[in-house]
């Protein structure tokens, strides 16, 4: 990691977070297979991040990302996954073990398994 990233103003780092956040709302065609699939991260990787890092339950967590709540989310923007989006997010997800270990444990790289289990 960058020693510039971890000198960053916290309120400069919250800005470009709140941007990021707004982006991804925006962009609801963006599904969360094809973040997985080319960046290893997803919203609900962010919510969760946002979960591990305050006091808010999951849900509240990926609400604050989604702008609504998960499931509505879902219902008005996500569609079925492709067995080639699937394979990409799984081939993805194997690069994150390195990011895992080099983060905190407290803070882990990513929760695939909350994008791909129904319910959560």
């Amino acid at each position: 990691m960058s020693d510039k990233l971890d000198t960053l103003d916290d309120s400069v780092a919250a800005a470009a977070f709140r941007r990021l956040v707004r982006h991804l709302r925006h962009r609801s065609d963006a599904q969360n297979v094809d973040l997985m699939g080319l960046a290893g991260f997803c919203r609900n990787c962010l919510g969760d991040w946002v979960e591990e890092a305050s006091d808010m339950t999951k849900a509240e967590a990926r609400e604050t990302i989604y702008g609504m709540p998960q499931s509505e989310w879902k219902t008005l923007h996500q569609r079925e996954a492709t067995p080639e989006q699937l394979a990409r997010m799984q081939a993805s997800i194997k690069k994150n073990a390195a990011l895992d270990e080099a983060l905190d444990e407290s803070f882990p790289a990513s929760d695939p398994p909350a994008m791909t289990e129904p319910g959560l």
